[in-house]
């Protein structure tokens, strides 16, 4: 039976619940296995050198003890490009040096999935090699968690522009961190009364933020992803700084030597953003921190700005995304995707659905009678060119893709 090989380069968070999901994907389907010939961190390794699966049963205690140096990236991609079966690199970590290496994965047919935003929203350079090694050699690569975790941003973004409509504006809440401060903040329930700072702190303590919360608070996260819409969209950013960026930073505090003395000296800065949502609550709106893209004009931003209460940005619950499609075919009520866009369990999920994009078009392409169980047929679809699709697969929404497009089906 077909089969495709997955090396997968980290183990974190993402990377551990992916690793265990596609552990549970194989005892469900056990005719159709993903097989993990790899699996590496930061310094060592787990390497099967004759490409036979690896045991995912106790693969937390085998990499703890493994002894094997990490491959660079160069190193893993001479070596995947010897594998005698497909192979999909499945890149869980946020590395600048693995992102500059997709162009080099992709040019020995070496597949990819991954949440990694800074391939595709570093510099336009790097972007356009991405593309330009996955158009010559055929190699699929597939983001969808880049943008929204598991929510299926990327994806409808391709729909829409593969079936010809034309995006007019993309606009949302696309940081789970600064929803949960900004609905808590200045809640549309009613008058906020809680210090910036104490809300801040709060997202801390929960795990919403990062050890430093000024890595949230920059905007920067946003920026990279309205720069991975926005290409998409046909838009050509030189990178996520070339365009206006929010920061929610004091600039007296751009200095803090930590994250704690960043949170200790935010209090004495309350009083700066309070008037936003005094000014926003006097005209019955509510404060969220956005990011917008004006495809007509050309136009990127990361922003804060004032909602009415009615409006679906306002009524946005916890630290839940929310990004509405502006189109010609929609017209005034746009397309809204809107859901948990953070979080380990549902990025790996959507980097494990991308996965079964990408073994479903080559295992339909080299095999056509070959069958394909996804995590929800309902929802998950694949595109193939030319051959037919997986029989479990809802083929409903099947496009052809445009060969240049980086894309997600």
């Amino acid at each position: 039976m077909s089969k495709v090989n997955l090396a997968i380069v980290g183990a974190g968070l993402v990377g551990g619940d992916f690793i265990d999901q596609v552990a549970s994907y194989n005892t469900r389907n056990p005719s159709t296995p993903l097989n993990v010939i790899s699996i590496s961190k930061s310094r060592t390794a787990l390497l099967s050198q004759d490409f036979a699966p690896i045991s995912l049963t106790n693969w937390r205690d085998a990499l703890a003890s493994a002894t094997t140096a990490a491959p660079s990236p160069a190193e893993l991609a001479q070596w995947l490009s010897t594998s005698p079966l497909p192979v999909i690199l499945v890149d869980n970590t946020s590395s600048p040096d693995m992102a500059d290496a997709y162009p080099l994965f992709a040019s020995k047919k070496i597949h990819i999935a991954t949440p990694n935003k800074k391939a595709f929203s570093s510099s336009n350079e790097l972007f356009q090699k991405i593309q330009a090694a996955a158009k010559e050699s055929g190699a699929l690569i597939y983001h969808e968690a880049s943008v929204g975790a598991g929510l299926p941003v990327i994806s409808t973004l391709n729909d829409l522009v593969a079936t010809g409509d034309r995006v007019t504006k993309i606009e949302g809440i696309f940081s789970g961190t600064l929803s949960y401060i900004f609905n808590e903040w200045s809640p549309s329930a009613g008058p906020g009364t809680a210090a910036f700072s104490d809300v801040v702190r709060v997202a801390k303590e929960k795990g919403y933020t990062e050890p430093d919360p000024r890595d949230d608070l920059n905007g920067l996260d946003v920026a990279r992803k309205l720069t991975i819409l926005a290409r998409l969209s046909g838009l050509e950013i030189e990178s996520p700084t070339s365009f206006p960026v929010h920061s929610l930073i004091p600039s007296a505090l751009e200095s803090a030597t930590s994250g704690d003395e960043f949170l200790a000296g935010l209090p004495a800065h309350d009083s700066e953003i309070a008037q936003l949502r005094t000014d926003a609550e006097s005209k019955g709106q509510v404060i969220r921190f956005v990011g917008s893209i004006d495809v007509a004009s050309k136009s990127v931003a990361v922003k804060l700005a004032a909602f009415e209460k009615s409006h679906p940005f306002a009524s946005l619950k916890g630290s839940d995304n929310i990004i509405s499609f502006y189109t010609e075919r929609y017209g005034a009520s746009p397309l809204i995707v809107q859901g948990a866009g953070a979080g380990a369990a549902v990025t790996a999920m959507g980097v494990l659905a991308d996965c079964l994009k990408i073994a479903g078009r080559v295992l339909s392409t080299l095999h056509p009678n070959t069958h394909l169980e996804v995590l929800n047929p309902g929802c998950v679809y694949v595109t193939v060119h030319p051959v037919r699709f997986a029989d479990t697969l809802d083929t409903n929404s099947g496009l052809k893709r445009p060969s240049s497009r980086l894309c997600t089906a």
